[in-house]
Formats: structure tokens, sequence, C-alpha cells
């Protein structure tokens, strides 16, 4: 029989014997000869031929004969020469005879063991490389192929253990296939993988799979079965299919077998991790989940805890680790049953925890990658469990949150405890990540260990000055030098427990000045992302507001507190560049963030509020608002809504202007406009009711039909003003005034109508779904009457605002006509300007061509001169002459006059007695010789003209 092979070193799988050689082609390439003579080689070429003239059918037929005993010979002789004559590997096309051929052997092994030998002959032959003709047999043969290879995992049935390991060393063949020795006349080997698909094709997997059952008791023959199934693992089909014969649960039962190599541990765990790689997790956790496999898995992790010592120990406990975890994310699995679930806990927390425990007696940790990697994989395993209702007891009764708690302090040196610096890092980010999971759980733990004390002073170390052993691990993204993973996951732990609304909680942390710390890291943080803007900056900055929303909210103290310093903190967050929204870094999440704060921190506090107003802050959501996006709509509206309980606040509304001017007023009617499209309702092309009796009722409320609900339930119509934002809008219309409100047009107008009815329509969509209810059951003839006057009020209410819209458009077609007749007014008097004008150009231009146009344009001007004189005579005056002499033209003079000075004997003006109206400065002259000069030009210039 043969032995399994010992693996070379630990954790490496053992290599299977090399196949003993059989006679084969010589160096030289051609047969191996007994003798160098002639008549050898006559010899050799008559064997050759006998070789090839075996008949296979003959071979099948001898083989069924079972009534003479004296055939044995013959049999076993034929077998043999068909082991030589395929030495080399079976042709695709005698693949169907080989099969008959090994199932009647396995039939003869039972009551003949002479077959044995020739079986595993054959079976050996079968790791060889079939032969093919043709490239397209690999196509053709691929039915033959695949039963051939099913068929070696049935022939598992033989009760032989030499055929069992053969069949096992033959599969593990199709995953090292060697080249033939010599390939036949007119045949090519078939490509590597082909056995390996055919091997799938099959089901040889599930098939060995089965086999196990057969070779429990025989620990060769179960290490050569789980040696073929590791090899064929590596796919996901072979894994699928052995998923269907249960595979997990029978691999985890044989893991505590008695193994003195501890193949059986390492092969069997080997599979199962190709299973979860390959196949559904959840299938394996479930085939994991029976309480024999928990035991069993429990059993072998803890040998090799307490008794593993080498490195190839370690991991393999570190690998039965990660099924262990998978089973504990798995409700139905009993791990607190089995008490599993409570020896991890107390594995996790033993070192930080000096309490004897007799789970944990003599252990002791190494410091090794391996143990450190164990450790991670335990404080994993407490994440997992937190999420089981179930676990909360033992968590709280294995001192977890004082092993937690344990690792909120400074890096102080590297190599810290026996770690070096990072793998402490790693282990302290990760104990602080877990801490978020546990501390909601465990709030009596957590404020019986003053854990936020911790956290603050831990959080104040994190934005210090002093130097950071922060080495870049995978908790630790946001590169080296800087203390933001801490900040960031101890930002987590609080960010958990406030959000559980527990008032001793959040007085815990007010009392500690938690309010103004947060304000100094948030201002940290913002002051950092000025420089560099990255996720995890983003996600600081919004915890932190997220915690101080939570704290402040219906405190007015807290609030005061938080308002000038998070007033200023807060606006640049609201300020935000619309195009970052969508970045993906989480800017979004900052800004809901924000407005959550300035909901719960800012509004109830008239110095808040003020302060807010100051900094324009109305103007800002009204930006917000502008973008239109669909997801702030709530939000913004409800804040502006609450605002307005400030009298300053309608102010700033009204004073606000958008891109072209847009008003407040307009904005919110276009976004009421937008809503009711989205709802579906039903309005005419000028925005009018359509529907007279549910105007505002949406189209998804029409299809609904109306049920009786209890009182306690809302219906359809009151679970709408919470849904959409129309409420929200009307409320802040309310608060504006409907009156005067400004830049509106008249389709603004026509909305407006609708806006102030809101509620008188949301009443009479409310009496009709009562009267939808009361359909079942008639009531009295006064109810009805007064339903039936309900509904009619209802329903004049829509006719009444359909008129006033009607009015509206009416009054803004007659003032858009008187606005068409202005405009046609003022065109026409510019056409007659123009008219004017081009008249005027044609005189002027008949008055230089035509000299008699000319004197009689000359006798008008005079004429129109002479009339425009004052017909009575200044007395005692001077008359000056206002005519130019020698002047020809008919247009009006140019700029340049001449005065005559009135002789100082007329008046006896005080020009008259003085010195300076004696003195005649040097200048003066100059001008008046060159008036003089100008003046006989124009006399020339006019004699010219008048000659022509």
């Amino acid at each position: 029989m043969s032995s399994l092979a010992e693996p070379a070193a630990p954790g490496v799988p053992a290599r299977s014997p090399a196949l003993s050689p059989a006679p084969g082609p010589s160096r030289g390439g051609g047969e191996r000869r007994t003798g160098g003579s002639g008549a050898g080689a006559d010899l050799g070429a008559v064997q050759d031929a006998q070789l090839r003239s075996v008949d296979l059918n003959h071979v099948i037929k001898l083989l069924e004969d079972s009534e003479s005993k004296d055939l044995q010979k013959e049999q076993l002789k034929t077998l043999e020469k068909v082991v030589k004559h395929f030495e080399n590997g079976f042709p695709l096309e005698n693949l169907a005879q080989i099969i008959e051929i090994l199932n009647l052997c396995a039939e003869k092994v039972n009551e003949q063991e002479a077959f044995t030998e020739h079986l595993c002959e054959l079976i050996k032959l079968c790791g060889l490389p079939f032969h093919k003709k043709k490239f397209s047999d690999e196509v053709s043969y691929s039915t033959t192929v695949s039963k051939f290879i099913a068929q070696l995992g049935y022939l598992m049935r033989v009760p032989s253990s030499q055929v069992r390991i053969q069949i096992c060393k033959c599969v593990v063949s199709f995953y090292n296939m060697e080249l033939p020795r010599k390939v036949l006349s007119g045949y090519q080997p078939t490509s590597a993988n082909y056995k390996i698909q055919m091997a799938e094709l099959g089901g040889l997997a599930e098939t060995l799979i089965l086999s196990l059952a057969l070779v429990e008791n025989q620990l060769t023959e179960k290490l050569w079965v789980l040696k073929a199934l590791q090899h064929l693992s590596s796919s996901g089909v072979n894994c699928r299919l052995m998923m269907k014969a249960q595979a997990a649960s029978r691999l985890c039962l044989y893991l505590n077998g008695v193994d003195p190599s501890g193949q059986l541990v390492f092969r069997s765990s080997e599979i199962l991790w190709n299973l979860l790689e390959n196949s559904s997790k959840e299938e394996v956790a479930n085939q994991l989940s029976s309480l024999e496999c928990v035991y069993a898995l429990k059993e072998v992790f803890v040998n090799l805890l307490m008794h593993g010592f080498r490195h190839y120990d370690r991991q393999l406990r570190n690998d039965l680790l990660v099924f262990a975890t998978l089973l504990a994310e798995n409700p139905a699995a009993p791990m607190i049953e089995s008490g599993f679930a409570k020896l991890l806990i107390v594995l996790a927390t033993f070192t930080e925890v000096k309490i004897p425990n007799p789970l944990v007696k003599g252990l002791k940790f190494t410091y090794s990658h391996e143990d450190f990697e164990m450790k991670k994989l335990l404080f994993n395993v407490i994440r997992v469990l937190s999420k089981d209702p179930r676990a909360v007891q033992l968590l709280s009764e294995n001192d977890v949150m004082p092993a937690l708690l344990y690792y909120i302090k400074p890096n102080q040196k590297p190599g810290f405890h026996e770690w070096s610096a990072a793998q402490y890092e790693e282990l302290q980010l990760c104990a602080i990540a877990i801490l978020a999971s546990v501390a909601p759980l465990l709030v009596d733990k957590y404020l019986s260990c003053q854990a936020n004390t911790l956290l603050l002073v831990f959080l104040e170390w994190c934005i210090g000055q002093d130097s950071s052993f922060d080495q870049g691990n995978f908790h630790g993204t946001g590169g080296r030098g800087n203390k933001l993973a801490q900040m960031r996951y101890s930002l987590r732990v609080l960010r958990s427990v406030v959000s559980l609304y527990d008032e001793a909680m959040n007085l815990n942390l007010c009392d500690q000045g938690a309010i103004s710390q947060l304000l100094d890291i948030l201002k940290y943080a913002a002051n950092k992302s000025k420089e560099k803007e990255d996720a995890i900056l983003l996600e600081i900055q919004a915890d932190i507001v997220f915690i101080l929303s939570v704290l402040c909210e219906n405190d007015l103290h807290r609030k005061e507190l938080f308002s000038y310093e998070g007033v200023d903190i807060l606006i640049p967050f609201i300020q935000i560049d619309p195009k970052k929204l969508y970045s993906g870094l989480g800017h979004n999440r900052l800004l809901f963030s924000a407005l959550d704060c300035l909901w719960s921190c800012v509004i109830g506090c008239c110095k808040a509020e003020d302060y807010f107003l100051e900094k324009q802050g109305i103007f800002l959501l009204l930006d917000l608002l502008a973008l239109k996006q669909k997801n702030l709509y709530n939000v913004i509206l409800g804040i502006l809504v609450e605002f307005c309980d400030n009298l300053k606040t309608t102010l700033h509304i009204n004073i606000w202007r958008g891109e072209k001017d847009q008003t407040a007023a307009n904005l919110l009617i276009q976004l009421w406009r937008q809503e009711e499209l989205e709802l579906g309702l039903k309005r005419d092309r000028y925005g009018r009711i359509v529907d007279l009796k549910r105007p505002i009722a949406s189209s998804f409320q029409k299809q609904q039909e109306v049920t009786p609900l209890p009182s306690n339930c809302p219906s359809f119509a009151i679970m709408e003003v919470s849904e959409s934002i129309r409420a929200k809008l009307f409320l802040l219309l309310c608060k504006l005034g409907f009156e005067n409100l400004p830049g509106l047009s008249a389709e603004d107008f026509v909305t407006l109508a609708i806006i102030k009815h809101y509620i008188d329509f949301k009443v009479g969509e409310v009496w009709n779904e009562l009267c939808a209810e009361l359909k079942e059951f008639r009531p009295v003839e006064l109810d009805e009457e007064a339903l039936e006057v309900i509904l009619q009020l209802s329903e004049d209410t829509g006719r009444k605002v359909a008129a006033l819209q009607t009015e509206v458009l009416e009054s803004q077609h007659r003032q858009e006509i008187q606005e068409e007749h202005k405009t046609y007014a003022k065109i026409i008097a510019t056409h007659k300007q123009k008219e004017i004008v081009n008249k005027s150009w044609e005189n002027f231009l008949s008055r230089t061509s035509n000299y008699e146009a000319l004197k009689k344009a000359k006798r008008l001007q005079e004429k129109a001169i002479e009339a425009s004189r004052s017909k009575s005579k200044t007395q005692n005056g001077p008359v000056h002459s206002t005519e130019i002499k020698g002047l020809g033209t008919t247009i009006g003079s140019g700029r340049l006059v001449t005065i005559e000075s009135t002789p100082p004997l007329l008046t006896g003006g005080p020009l008259a007695v003085t010195d300076l109206a004696r003195r005649k400065p040097f200048f003066y002259e100059g001008a008046l010789k060159k008036i003089k000069r100008i003046k006989k030009l124009d006399s020339v210039k006019n004699q010219y003209l008048s000659s022509r």
C-alpha cells in the first residue's frame, strides 16, 4: 500500500511521489531495444505490431466472462498488454471502452485481489495527457471525457486503499501535467487544462467529497482525498459542486481528528478557505453553524492556541479565527451556547485587563507578527458580536469597555509596551473604532469608566503641536505625521454616544466643557481644510457639527455658549461652492450637518439669531435655495419658517435679490409650481385650477382608494403635508404677507391665489376622505346635509379662486393692451420726427441748389424775425441791430458775435469814473484786431455767395 509523502515544510502542500517510470523511448528517440543485433530489431517490430493490434472489444468480452476460473491468467495477461499498449496515454476515441474495462476490473477486485495492481496501472495512465487526432476532438469528445473522469471518482467505492490513493494521485496529476515520453504517430496531446475543465464538467469534486465517508477511518486515504480536493477547490465551479455535497460541514467535522503530521487540519482549512473565496460566504457559514461544527472548530483553535509554537501553527490558528468570525456574523450559529464567544472575548482583552481568567491560564503573547494579527482579529470579533443583542451581557461581564479604553491615551514612545510604533497605533485605532460600536450598548460602563473625560483629553492631544508617531497604516488613512486618524475615530465614538440622546450622557459631556473644546477642534479642522481639502477633514467637521447639534438642542444656555463663535464657523459651511456638493469628498454631508446645527444651535436663541442675521445668513440660505437642489428644500424652508419668528427676518427676505434681480417671493412661488408639476397636479395653460373639488390633490392621492383607518393613523391628505414642501412654502408666504410682494408677474399672482387658500383646500381634502370613509355607513339625514354643505363650501372656494385667477389674467391682458398702445404711440412719434428731419434736410438742400428758394427762405426768415420782436420800444436806451450786414444764408449764425459796449456817457455806469474803464490791456487790443479780420473775411465770403 502506498504511503503519503511527508511535506517538505509545514504549511506547504505535500508533493505527490513521482510516477514510476515505465519502459519508454530512449534518449535517441527510438524504442528501447533488448539487444543491438538485427534479430533483436525484428523481434521488437513484431512486438510493436502485436501491441498495435490490441482489440479492446475483445478485452471487454474476456473480462465479462466470469464462468471459467481458468481465464484469470489470460485476463491478467491481456490487461498487462493493454497497459503496455497505452503506456503513453489513452487516445480520446478509446475512452468509452476504457471506462468499461475500468468498471469490469473494479468488479473483479472485490473478488480477486490480483486485479488490483492492473487496475492501479490503468488509473495511473489516466493521469497522462489524452491524445487527439484533430484540434476539434477536445470538443467532440467532451461528453465522453467528462464521463470518464467522473467514473474515476466513482471508483472510490472500490474497497482498496491502493486504488483509492492512486485515484487521488491521478487527480493531483491533472494540476501537475507532464508531457508524455512518446507521442503516438498521428496524434498530439490535449491541452494542459483540458482534464481540469472536464473534471468540472463531470462533477468529480462532488464525488470526492461524498467519498470522504468511505475513508473516514483511514488517515492516509483521507489525507490523499483532501489533497485532491485542495487542488480541485481552486475552481469556483468545483467549489459550488462541493458545497452541494455539504463540503464545509463535512470538512469541519474532520478538523479535530487524530493526525500527528498536522496535515489534516492544514488541508481541511485550506479547502474551507477556497470555499469562502470561490463560493457563497453565507452558504459556507450556514453549513458551519451546527453545534458539532462549532465545537470542533473551538477544540482545534484552543489546541493550536495553547500548544502551537511553530510559525505554521500560528498562521493556521489565525485562519481558524477567521472562520470563527464568519460564524459570529451568523445569528444562527451557536457561538454563545458553545462558549466560543466568551473565549474569544476573554482572549481579546486579557492583555489589557489584568484579571485572572481560567480560560486563558498559561497563555503567553510573543508579540510576533502572527500574534499581532490575532489581536486584530479578536478585536474584530468583538465588533461583530456587538451587533448581536444576546452578546451584550458577555461584553459587559468580561471588561470589554476598560480594555478598549486602555488605548485612549497619547502615543508616548516607539515600541510602546512591546509593540512597535506602527503596531501599537494600529491596535489603538482598531480599539477606538470598535469602541464606537460597543459604547452605545454599554452606557453605564462607559460613564463609570469616565470615558468622556478620556476622550476629551485625547482630543486635546490630537490638536496639540507635539510630535506624532503616525505610521500611516490602514486605519490611519490621511498620511504620516499627523493625528487626524485618532481624532476621526474618537469623534466617531462621541457621535455614537450622543446619538442616543441620553440626557445624562450629554450633561456629562457639557459639564466638562465639551462645547467650547469641540468648537476649538472644529476651528482647527476648518483651518486645515483651507490648506488642503480631503474626505477625512470633512468627515471630522461634519461629526463635530452633528455632536454640537445634539448637545445644544432644546437647551438655551448651551445655545448661548455656541452663539458667536459657532455662527462664525457655520457661515463658511453654508457659503459653499455648489460645484463641491458633488465632488464625492463629503461637502454635501457637511452642508446638511451645518444646516441641522443651525436649526438646533441658533434658532431659539435671540442673541445667536441676531448675530446670524448681521452676518447676512438669511441671504446665504436664500442663495442655497435658489440653487434649486431638491434635497435641500425641506431643511432650508423649515429653517426660514422658524427664523421668521424673529421680526427682522422678513425684512432680510424681502431685501434679498438673486440672479436677474429675482425676489424671494418670486423664488418661493417658482418652487411651488415646480412641486405641483412633480406631483402631477392638473392646471390649464395659464396655471388656473381645473379640478374645483380637489384642486391641490396630487395624482398619487387621486389614484389611492380611501380605506377606513384608525383615528391615530394619518390619511393620505395629512401625510402629504409632511412629505411635500408646499406647507412650508405656505407658512413662509404667510409670514411675508400675501400683499405687496415685490417682483411678481401675472403668472405668479395666479399661483399665489392657490397658495393663499392652501389650508382651505387641505381641509376640503380631509372632508372628502371622511365622506368616502362614511360611504360604508349611512349617516343620519342632518349629518349628510352638513357634509354636503361642507363639500359644497370647499368647491365654492375653488370656484372663487378660479374666478380670481381669471380676473388677474384679464387685468394683465388689459394692461398689456395699454402698454401696446403706448408703445405704438411712441413708434408713431418716432416716425413723425424722422419725417420732419427728412423734410428739413430736403429744404436745406433746395436752398443750396435753388437761388429762388434761397431768397424765399430769406424773406420768410426776416418776417419771422420781425414778428418775434417786441412791439413796445425801449425808452431811453440804445437800439442794437440784430442783422448781420452782407449775410447771404438762411441758416443760424455761428457762435461768434460782436458786443457793442454801452457808452459810459449815456449810462453813467460805475466803469465811467474808474481807472479800470480807461485801461485797455494789450491782449484786448489783439482780440479786437482778430475780430475785425474775421468780419472782413465774412464780408468777402458773402459777396462771393451773392455773385453766384
